[in-house]
């Protein structure tokens, strides 16, 4: 069921004519992304009148899980014959490259639902399997066992080069271990596509905040230094990068906030910059990510 406010996928983008110089991107490339299901025909052919339109609206009501190619054999008899096509309707699933399931003949409205459903199901336990191994290789690494959580990411890429989850968690593994460098790299290569995806801008912002921590000062002496003289933005600003280095992120933004609140464009903004790295870095359900932005909104909006 399609959730309240996301768009369905136009008839066109599910359903669409295929010529023999378009098949191989249109059906077996896409295939590798969504399950096709090839439906050949021809104008003449009586039971593709009533089997196109019933697999037409099966397909469409998956809402994009799986697309739908038609093939006119007397226009495109060279696919037809490559495929052994030897009477129509013949019906073909594509699934990673290859032809996984299929039919010939007329078969019943039921059937039809069945089958499309089927094939669609192929893409949606795939996708379920990725997001399951993301999930524990995510566990790993909270838990501290960034070896184990950057080999499962790393086996997930292998499947699929394009999980920006997997893709994310691998350079956040290189961060946890201190391979900063290899962090850096797996970014700067990151697919342009993939590049501006929420899980990699969540890696960009801890390698931010570990290449920071290598330099943050003492935290008792910047303590000090703030108690001393409360309007000592710099050392504030300073106690904040080192309080985040030994994990206290409450303690960080904490500091940010204040620092913002006295002034805010101080450093050309650097207190809400900082902020916002931080936010990014622990993910917008960590408890001291959602208090501190309703803080910030809050100063903001004041």
């Amino acid at each position: 069921m399609l959730e309240l406010g996301q768009p369905q996928a136009q008839a066109s983008d599910l359903v669409f004519d295929v010529e023999e110089r378009t098949f191989m991107q249109d059906v077996v490339e896409t295939s590798r992304t969504v399950p096709v299901i090839v439906d050949f025909w021809a104008p003449w052919c009586g039971p593709c009148k009533t089997l196109g339109p019933q697999l037409e609206a099966a397909v469409q009501a998956q809402g994009g899980k799986v697309k739908m190619a038609k093939v006119d054999v007397d226009r495109n008899q060279q696919i037809a014959a490559q495929l052994r096509i030897q009477s129509i309707p013949t019906v073909y699933a594509f699934w990673q490259g290859q032809p996984v399931d299929g039919f010939q003949g007329a078969i019943s409205q039921a059937e039809v639902k069945e089958f499309v459903g089927r094939v669609a199901a192929l893409n949606t336990s795939e996708a379920d399997a990725l997001a399951e191994a993301v999930a524990a290789a995510d566990e790993m690494l909270e838990q501290g066992a960034a070896v184990d959580a950057a080999q499962t990411f790393a086996a997930i890429l292998d499947e699929a080069p394009d999980n920006a989850a997997a893709l994310g968690g691998l350079a956040r593994a290189h961060v946890a271990l201190g391979e900063l460098d290899e962090a850096q790299a797996l970014l700067d290569g990151a697919p342009a596509g993939l590049a501006s995806a929420p899980e990699l801008e969540a890696a960009r912002a801890q390698l931010a905040l570990a290449r920071q921590a290598a330099s943050a000062g003492p935290v008792a002496e910047l303590t000090a230094a703030v108690e001393a003289d409360p309007d000592d933005h710099q050392a504030r600003f300073d106690l904040a990068l080192a309080l985040q280095a030994t994990g206290d992120t409450k303690g960080a933004i904490d500091m940010l906030l204040e620092l913002f609140r006295r002034d805010r464009e101080w450093n050309e903004g650097a207190a809400r910059t900082q902020l916002f790295t931080i936010f990014d870095a622990a993910g917008p359900k960590d408890p001291a990510v959602l208090a501190g932005r309703r803080r910030l909104s809050s100063m903001i909006f004041a």
